[in-house]
C-alpha cells in the first residue's frame, strides 16, 4: 500500500469533522426558512434569476452547483486505482450495493410511498415529481462526505479514496441511462440530451477540472500544497449549497406553505432507504468477513449521496420550482442527521462486528 496514498486519503477529510459538516442541516434548515421568506417578499428577484438559463441549464445554479462540486474533485486521486485489486471484497459490496441494489430500492421505495402510502395525500402530479427526485438522489453515490463518514469510523483511508475514485468513472458513463430507465419505469420522461448535458457539466467538467488543478498544484509544492490549496477554497462549496438551497427555496415557498407536511412525506422514504442500505452493505461485509475498517466505508458510500449532482440535474430536467427539486433538497436536510446516527452504529458495533469478523481474517478483504 503506498504511504503517500494513505496520507492523502486522510487529509480529503481534515483533521476533524468541520463545524459546516457537522451542522450541515442546521444550515440547510436555515438556508430554508430564508429561501422561503425571501421568496415570499422579493419574488420579482427570483423570477429574475429563474429566467438566466441557456439549453434548461440556468446559469445562477450552475455556477453555484460548479463551487460545490469543483472543490471535492480536487480530492479524488487517480493515482490510487492501482490499489484496485487489494481489496477485492470491499469494492464488490461497494459497487454491487451503489449501482446494483440502492438505485432501484430508491425508485421502489419511492414508488410504494407516492403511489401508494401517500396516495391522496399529495397530488398526482407531484408525486412523480418527489419520486423522480429521489430517483435522482438514488441513482448518485457520495463522492465527499464519505471520508469524513470514514474518518470518524477509523475507516481504511487508502480503501476509501479508491472506492470514491472508481465511482467517479462508473457514474460518468452509468449515471445517466441509469437515471433515464428508472425515470422511464415510474413514467417519467426526460429528454436524453438534457440529461447527458447535465452528466457532463455537473460531472466530467468539475472532474477534469479537479484533475487538473490537484497535478498542477502537487507539482508546485506536493501534497502539502494541495492540503493549503483546498482549505483556502473549502468556503466556496459552503457559498454554494447554502445559496443554492435558498433559491430553491424561495421558488418553493409557496408549495410548502400550502403543504407543510410535504417535507416530511418525502424524508420518510429517505430515512428508510438509508437505513435499509446500510443495513444490507455492513451485514454483508461483517457475514463476508471483511474487516470493519473495509466493511464500514464499503457501506456508508453507498448509504449517503452525491446530493450536488442530484440537485443540479433535477434543476436542469424539471426546473427550479419543481417537486424534484425540492426532494433533493430534502435528501440534503436528512443526510447528515442519519448518517452521524449510522457512524455511531458503526463505533458501537464493533464488538458484536468482531466477534463473526476477526481483525485478521485469511485472505484479502
Amino acid at each position: 500500500m503506498s504511504a503517500q496514498c494513505e496520507i492523502t486519503a486522510k487529509r480529503a477529510t481534515g483533521d476533524v469533522m468541520g463545524v459546516f459538516e457537522r451542522y450541515l442541516s442546521v444550515w440547510v434548515a436555515l438556508a430554508l426558512i430564508a429561501g422561503i421568506a425571501l421568496g415570499k417578499f422579493f419574488p420579482g428577484v427570483f423570477q429574475w434569476l429563474s429566467a438566466l438559463e441557456i439549453a434548461n441549464v440556468n446559469f445562477v445554479v450552475a455556477v453555484l452547483i460548479w463551487a460545490m462540486v469543483y472543490p471535492m474533485m480536487i480530492n479524488v486521486d487517480f493515482s490510487s486505482l492501482k490499489h484496485a485489486g487489494d481489496k477485492p471484497k470491499g469494492l464488490t459490496i461497494t459497487l454491487v450495493i451503489n449501482w446494483l441494489v440502492k438505485p432501484f430500492t430508491m425508485a421502489g421505495l419511492a414508488v410504494l410511498f407516492f403511489n401508494g402510502v401517500f396516495a391522496g395525500l399529495v397530488p398526482p402530479d407531484d408525486a412523480k415529481a418527489y419520486i423522480a427526485g429521489m430517483i435522482l438522489l438514488g441513482a448518485a453515490p457520495c463522492t465527499a462526505m464519505v471520508f469524513v463518514w470514514s474518518q470518524l469510523t477509523e475507516g481504511d483511508a487508502t480503501y476509501t479514496l479508491v472506492q470514491v475514485a472508481i465511482n467517479d468513472l462508473i457514474m460518468l458513463f452509468a449515471f445517466a441511462p441509469l437515471v433515464a430507465f428508472l425515470l422511464g419505469v415510474a413514467e417519467v420522461i426526460v429528454p436524453w440530451q438534457t440529461l447527458l448535458l447535465s452528466v457532463g457539466l455537473y460531472v466530467l467538467i468539475p472532474l477534469i477540472a479537479g484533475v487538473i488543478t490537484r497535478r498542477a498544484v502537487y507539482a508546485r509544492g506536493g501534497q502539502a500544497k494541495v492540503d493549503a490549496f483546498t482549505a483556502r477554497i473549502k468556503p466556496t462549496t459552503v457559498i454554494g449549497l447554502i445559496a443554492t438551497v435558498l433559491i430553491l427555496f424561495a421558488f418553493q415557498g409557496e408549495r410548502i406553505l400550502n403543504q407543510p407536511l410535504v417535507i416530511g412525506l418525502i424524508a420518510i422514504p429517505l430515512i428508510i432507504q438509508s437505513v435499509g442500505i446500510f443495513a444490507i452493505a455492513y451485514g454483508w461485509a461483517r457475514a463476508w468477513r471483511v474487516p470493519v475498517s473495509i466493511g464500514a466505508p464499503a457501506a456508508l458510500i453507498g448509504t449517503s449521496n452525491f446530493f450536488e449532482l442530484a440537485v443540479a440535474v433535477a434543476i436542469s430536467l424539471f426546473g427550479l420550482n419543481s417537486g424534484a427539486a425540492l426532494a433533493t433538497v430534502v435528501g440534503v436536510l436528512v443526510e447528515v442527521p442519519i448518517m452521524l446516527a449510522l457512524v455511531k452504529c458503526v463505533n458501537s458495533s464493533r464488538r458484536w462486528y468482531d466477534r463473526l469478523n476477526p481483525s485478521s481474517p485469511a485472505g484479502p478483504a
